[in-house]
C-alpha cells in the first residue's frame, strides 16, 4: 500500500563504518536510515513507564529508525551516534547547555565520529586479541552491544539485591566483554580469571586498548575560556538533550 503522506528521513554513518558487524546484518553497509520526530515520538519521551524503567532512550530510537535492524546487535558506540542524530532530527542541531555557570550553545553537528584503525578489524567479526602486559596472558574480547549493556546491568542489579555492598560492575563487564583467556572459550574459565586472576594493572591496559580501537563520538565541543583560551569540554547529556523546554 502506498503511503499517503511524505516522512522525510536521513542517513545517518555509524562511527564503526559497519565492520564489526555479520555481513548478512543491515548494520554492515556503516549507515541507517532514520526519520524526523512525530507526535508519536513525543508520545514516547513523555510515558512516565517508560522513563521509570530507564528505557525511553531506546524506545525512541528504535521507533525512529527506519532501516530493519535487530537493536540489540547495535554497538554502543554505534549507539550513541544514532542518539545525536535523533537529536538533530527531533529539535534541530543547537542544543544549549551550562559550562562555568554560563548558558553555551552547542552545534551537535560539529561533532565528529572518532577516526578508527581499520586495519585491526576483520570485516563481519567483533573480536579483537590483546596480550596482557604484566601477566602476558593473551585474551580476545569483543566491544559491547545494546544487549551486553542490558545483560550487565541486570546481573549488576541482581547481584545487588543479593547483598547491596557486593559492587560488581567493573568485573561483570570484562565478563560480558572478554571472550576468550589463552584460548579457553568457557564461560566458567573466563569468570574465574576475571574473579581470580585479572590483576588491576593488566585491566587498565586493557581498558585501555578497548577505548583505543572501540568507534565512538567525539561528544565534546571547542569552548574559549575567559583567558580568550580554547578547551575541549565534555558534552553534558541532560534533562534538556530530548526535553528542551527543561528548565536547568
Amino acid at each position: 500500500m502506498e503511503n499517503k503522506f511524505n516522512l522525510p528521513t536521513e542517513m545517518v554513518e555509524l562511527p564503526s563504518k559497519g565492520l564489526p558487524y555479520p555481513i548478512t546484518s543491515p548494520l554492515s553497509e556503516g549507515k541507517i536510515e532514520m526519520k524526523y520526530m512525530t507526535a508519536k515520538e513525543e508520545d514516547i519521551l513523555t510515558n512516565s513507564n517508560y522513563i521509570k524503567q530507564g528505557v525511553v532512550i531506546d524506545k525512541l530510537l528504535q521507533s525512529l529508525i527506519v532501516t530493519p535492524i535487530d537493536y540489540n546487535e547495535l554497538l554502543v558506540g554505534d549507539k550513541e551516534a544514532i542518539m545525536i542524530a535523533a537529536r538533530i532530527l527531533s529539535y534541530g542541531k543547537d542544543y544549549e547547555v551550562q559550562h562555568e555557570g554560563k548558558p553555551v550553545t552547542v552545534d551537535l553537528t560539529t561533532l565528529q565520529n572518532k577516526e578508527i584503525d581499520e586495519t585491526i578489524f576483520t570485516k563481519g567479526k567483533n573480536e579483537f586479541s590483546f596480550t596482557l602486559p604484566h601477566t602476558k596472558n593473551v585474551v580476545t574480547f569483543k566491544l559491547l552491544t545494546h544487549a551486553d549493556d542490558k545483560a550487565i546491568d541486570q546481573e549488576v542489579k541482581g547481584l545487588l539485591k543479593i547483598n547491596k555492598d557486593n559492587i560488581t560492575e567493573v568485573t561483570t563487564r570484562f565478563k560480558r566483554m572478554i571472550t576468550s583467556v589463552n584460548g579457553m572459550r568457557e564461560v566458567k574459565d573466563i569468570r574465574e580469571f576475571v574473579d581470580k586472576y585479572l590483576l588491576a594493572i593488566d585491566a587498565r591496559a586493557l581498558r585501555e586498548e578497548y577505548s583505543r580501537i572501540s568507534p565512538s563520538m567525539d561528544l565534546t565541543f571547542k569552548y574559549t575560556n575567559e583567558n580568550d583560551e580554547e578547551e575541549d569540554v565534555d558534552l553534558p547529556i541532560g534533562i534538556t538533550f530530548f526535553w528542551p523546554d527543561a528548565k536547568w
